[in-house]
This record gives C-alpha cells, structure tokens and sequence, in this order.
C-alpha cells in the first residue's frame, strides 16, 4: 500500500522560508507526476507547484519567483522550497504523488506565515 508523508511545515515570520518534503513508500513504480497543493478553511485545494518524470515544472502564478519544487534523490521523493514567505502562502499544504493513473495524497503539514 502506498503511503504518502510530508514534513517540513510550521510557524515563520513573512520573509522566511521554510522547505517541505515529501516521500512516497510501498510502491515499485516510479512517479509520473509530483505536486504540492495548498487549502485554507472555506476554499478549494489549490495547485501549488507540479514536476514531472521528465523534470519540467509548473507554478502557479502566486508562488512564482518565490518558491522552487524539485525531486529527491531518493525514489519518489519531492521537496518545495518556499522564500519571501508572505502571510497569503498561510495554508496546509499537501503532497500528490501520481504513480501510473493513480493519484496519491499525504496528511497535509500546517504552514504559517506572521505578518
């Protein structure tokens, strides 16, 4: 059974950085396609940052220039780095993983960000 799990969240002031990780187990497959994605309370998950297999990358608009998503070393892994953190990027940010045509999720890790 595949299992997802991040880490990396917590409390920063604007202007820091925090960086997430993100490793998927229990599969031989390698991973097609890795993503963040963020929620806050009363609004949908939205699409953080994408990579795939091949390494090309997708950001949405508001994270761009500021955050950088890349692979691990290690076998499905995935990290985010988030600079000039603001108080908007607040949310629990979860990991995708879409191994063959299924897509899995972590438990999501709480980022906040303090004016």
């Amino acid at each position: 059974q595949v299992q997802v799990v991040e880490s990396g969240g917590g409390l920063v002031q604007a202007g820091g950085s925090l960086r997430l990780s993100c490793a998927a187990s229990g599969t031989f497959f390698d991973a097609n396609v890795m993503a963040w994605y963020r929620q806050t309370p009363g609004k949908e998950r939205e699409l953080v940052a994408v990579i795939t297999a091949g390494g090309t990358t997708n950001y949405a608009d508001s994270v761009k220039g500021r955050f950088t998503i890349s692979r691990g070393n290690a076998k499905n892994t995935v990290y985010l780095q988030m600079n000039s953190l603001k108080p908007e990027d607040t949310a629990v940010y979860y990991c995708n993983i879409r191994i063959r045509t299924i897509d899995y999720w972590g438990q999501g890790t709480q980022v906040t960000v303090s004016s």
